[in-house]
C-alpha cells in the first residue's frame, strides 16, 4: 500500500482537488486497492467545512468525481500513517516541518517536486480565483507523482 496525504492551508481548495484528482487517476488505472489518499490543511480555519464550490465545479467540469471530504488539520498520527505529504506552496511546507518535528523521515515534498518544475508552488485559488491554472498545476503534479509512486509498486 501507498499513502499519499496532500496538504495545503485550508483543505478545501488545492488539496481536495489533488485528493480526488489523484484518487480518479489510480482509479483509471486500475489501481485502487494499492493506494490510500486522503488530504488535510496545516491550519484550523476551514475544518469541517466541504470543498471550495470553485474546486467542486472544476472537477465536474473535467468529469472528475469529488472524493467526500470535510476539512481537517494534520495531525503527528497522519505523519506516521502516510508514505507521501504533499505540500502545495512553500508556506504549506514550512508549515509542515514545524508541525511535523522537521520531518525527521523525509516524507514531506511539494506536488510539483516530481516534475520538471521542482520547486515551483501552486497558486492558491482561494486568493488567485483561477481554478483553471490550479487544476494544470495539480494535473500535472499528480501525473508526475503516479509516476514516482509506480516505482515502489
Amino acid at each position: 500500500m501507498i499513502r499519499v496525504l496532500f496538504i495545503c492551508h485550508g483543505n478545501i481548495c488545492r488539496s481536495t482537488l489533488a485528493q480526488s484528482f489523484f484518487t480518479h487517476l489510480v482509479n483509471t488505472h486500475g489501481l485502487a486497492d494499492q493506494f490510500v489518499i486522503d488530504s488535510c490543511a496545516t491550519s484550523r480555519e476551514e475544518i469541517g467545512n466541504l470543498p471550495h464550490r470553485g474546486t467542486v465545479n472544476k472537477l465536474r467540469e473535467m468529469g472528475i468525481p469529488v472524493v467526500p471530504h470535510q476539512a481537517r488539520q494534520i495531525t503527528w498520527s497522519d505523519y506516521t500513517n502516510f508514505d507521501y505529504i504533499i505540500g502545495m506552496d512553500s508556506a504549506n511546507i514550512r508549515n509542515l516541518h514545524r508541525m511535523l518535528r522537521g520531518d525527521p523521515d523525509k516524507k514531506i515534498s511539494k506536488l510539483l517536486d516530481y516534475t520538471s518544475r521542482k520547486g515551483e508552488d501552486i497558486a492558491d485559488p482561494w486568493y488567485t480565483g483561477n481554478f483553471d491554472a490550479t487544476y494544470r498545476d495539480v494535473k500535472e503534479g499528480c501525473e508526475a507523482l503516479l509516476d514516482e509512486c509506480l516505482l515502489h509498486l
